[in-house]
């Protein structure tokens, strides 16, 4: 067998024994250079360039081609060791056993296609938030002119956030945990985002559910929610409530009333101190969603890169389809040129630029861990850059083309029941589960017009319940290295998990369970998790040490705007976002329903218990290392490959150069 040369020449303080006879100890030492993974498989592994000061690695060619048999290689290792002018050669012969190669059975899987990620971000980014939230809000702040601001925002903050996640991820190719070896005071945040993710979990599936009741539902000659004659109707229901002549207190849609009295029996409890047994109808959807998500995350990315052709493009397939048919209705057009009207007079109030700001920040989907956990099933070369682009742009123009689709149905329910399309127009839950259906069942054939738009609805939502599950698995796992050979009965637990807590939801009084999670779980405290993580990473980590790090990847640094943006404009951006969050703070409610104070305590303890993890760590991260505060504080500052440059008294983040350089 041919034997490689590796000569390494190293700083006097280091001890001789300590490497001579343990190659792991010396593929530990490479590592801590290297911004790749090392074991001693030959010289060609080294990166000389990457070595500072004081350790150099010089590699010497081999002396007889080496055989193209795959696995561990014996290396000759020369270790030159220089004191006090004078050299000291020792030279040994090892052989790394398997458990000390990169293919030792631990080798990080990838994607099976670039695709696969591709639409597994996108099937995440463009959720139901983008059918329901943006086109009204669109509607609300002005029309056309509201993509001032959030265009605005999404170039000084959404992108650039966007992008530092997916190399963030791709880089340091671990979960929303692990990446934070760059930094471990900040490894707390990986916890908070993680935690985040599965709260949203909790409820974000009930969603799901409740499309696939209805989906169920639409099987039927005649939709169950066109008339009042029902078992749940009550005597207020009317085919339509004109609210200009009776309030909405007094009178109920057919359609308004089957998704709260059919659906939820949210008349059957007063409230959420009487929430009931869950209901067996949402509760077997729900089991169905679960087993969805399951087999679609157990096997990792190699099955959920497959999954999501379906459940990313087919949302793009049905909107089309649903935007043809409802520009044909009648007073379509008005609905539409009502969502595109330009009112600038509204940029003159701040209200307008902070409901834009809010919703870049949370229809991105940065700060749930889902992007770090995708990019870090990528190539390490991958062009996370044009990844970045591509893919926060498709779901930017995916929430203004869905506007055409919803105010095209909107104009035609105005046009119909003779209302003001302000009287039709709503965001949330009540227009996809309200009234699109009461749309929908007035189109002939409009069974199966109701089964192609609850299927949009579930695959919309289901592709985003799998980044949020496959968040919290990947961090975890990654976390918990002995779980890795456990994927599939972990990803059951956390599914099972999942299941058992979201059964709170669909209860009598499950709708004000969700309406507090949905207040509570991912509001401040997400936008407090990517405040810390821009911190962390600008600052701290280093906007230069970023830079170096994606230039590795793809071959050239990121240019001026990007390091700016990271460094000074999204940290100041999210700052402001947290700061007006806890300003504008309103206690939730659901219609004329307020929640008790206690149930707002529960709300509060929900948040601050994801928030918390960034201090709590941090504190037990300077209590467990070794020496004094000052020494403490720079292990925990540092990244784990420079900690042997601490014993020399080399700490960058003691250097105003550090903390000045962009």
């Amino acid at each position: 067998m041919a034997i490689n040369k590796c000569e390494i020449k190293y700083a006097a303080s280091i001890p001789l024994s300590a490497f001579l006879h343990s190659p792991l100890a010396l593929s530990k030492l490479i590592q801590l250079h290297d911004y790749r993974p090392f074991s001693i498989q030959g010289c060609a592994a080294l990166h000389a360039g990457r070595v500072p000061v004081g350790l150099m690695s010089s590699v010497v060619a081999p002396e007889k081609p080496t055989s193209n048999t795959m696995g561990p290689k014996e290396v000759e290792l020369v270790l030159v060791k220089e004191q006090n002018g004078v050299q000291i050669t020792s030279s040994t012969i090892v052989a790394p056993t398997p458990n000390q190669t990169i293919s030792s059975g631990e080798e990080r899987e990838t994607w099976g296609k670039k695709i696969d990620f591709l639409l597994s971000v996108i099937g995440f980014a463009v959720d139901l938030a983008n059918v329901w939230r943006f086109p009204y809000l669109c509607y609300k702040n002005g029309g056309g002119a509201f993509l001032v601001p959030y265009l605005f925002f999404m170039l000084i903050a959404g992108m650039p956030l966007f992008y530092m996640e997916l190399a963030l991820g791709q880089y340091n190719r671990e979960g929303a945990a692990g990446v934070w070896k760059i930094c471990p005071i900040f490894k707390g945040v990986g916890f908070t985002v993680i935690l985040i993710s599965l709260y949203v979990g909790f409820y974000y599936n009930v969603i799901i559910s409740w499309a696939l009741f209805y989906l169920f539902s639409s099987f039927t000659s005649e939709l169950p929610w066109v008339h009042c004659n029902n078992s749940w109707n009550s005597p207020n229901c009317s085919d339509w409530a004109d609210n200009s002549s009776v309030g909405d207190i007094y009178k109920a849609t057919p359609a308004q009333e089957y998704f709260e009295r059919g659906v939820l029996h949210i008349q059957d409890s007063s409230g959420i101190n009487d929430l009931g047994r869950p209901r067996w109808q949402l509760t077997s959807c729900l089991a169905v969603v679960m087993v969805l998500l399951y087999f679609s995350l157990w096997k990792g990315v190699k099955t959920s890169g497959k999954v999501v052709w379906i459940t990313a493009t087919m949302p793009y397939v049905v909107l089309t389809v649903l935007l043809i048919r409802g520009v044909t209705l009648p007073g379509a057009m008005d609905g539409i040129k009502a969502y595109l009207s330009v009112d600038f007079l509204v940029l003159c109030d701040a209200k307008v630029w902070i409901e834009a700001a809010t919703q870049i920040c949370f229809s991105l989907g940065v700060g749930f861990g889902v992007l770090i956990a995708f990019s870090s099933y990528n190539k390490f070369s991958n062009n996370c850059y044009r990844d970045a682009i591509i893919t926060s742009s498709i779901n930017s123009l995916t929430s203004f083309f869905s506007g055409f689709v919803v105010f095209s149905f909107l104009g035609y329910m105005s046009h119909k029941h003779n209302v003001a399309l302000d009287k039709v127009a709503r965001d949330g839950a009540g227009l996809v589960f309200v009234i699109y259906p009461e749309a929908i069942a007035t189109l002939p054939g409009s069974s199966v017009w109701a089964v192609i738009f609850f299927i949009m609805l579930l695959t919309l939502g289901i592709d985003s319940a799998m980044g949020g599950m496959e968040s919290v698995i990947t961090g975890l796992l990654d976390e918990f290295k002995c779980l890795h050979k456990h994927r599939e009965l972990f990803t059951l637990f956390i599914v099972v998990s999942t299941f058992l807590i979201s059964l709170f939801c669909v209860t009598n009084g499950g709708m004000y369970v969700f309406t507090l999670l949905d207040h509570f779980a991912a509001g401040t405290s997400i936008l407090f998790g990517v405040l810390i993580e821009a911190i962390g990473i600008s600052w701290f980590y280093g906007v230069d040490r970023f830079s170096d790090d994606i230039e590795e990847m793809i071959g050239h640094r990121p240019g001026l705007y990007w390091r700016l943006c990271w460094k000074f404009v999204s940290p100041c951006f999210l700052l402001f976002m947290v700061v007006v969050s806890f300003a504008t703070f309103n206690p939730p409610n659901f219609g004329s329903y307020t929640f008790p104070p206690w149930a707002n305590m529960v709300g509060w303890c929900l948040a601050i218990s994801s928030m918390s993890m960034v201090p709590l760590y941090a504190i037990y991260k300077l209590c467990i290392l070794p020496g004094k505060f000052c020494d403490r504080l720079a292990y925990a500052i540092t990244p784990e490959k420079e900690h042997h440059l601490i014993e020399n008294g080399e700490v960058r983040r003691f250097s105003l150069h550090h903390w000045l350089v962009i």
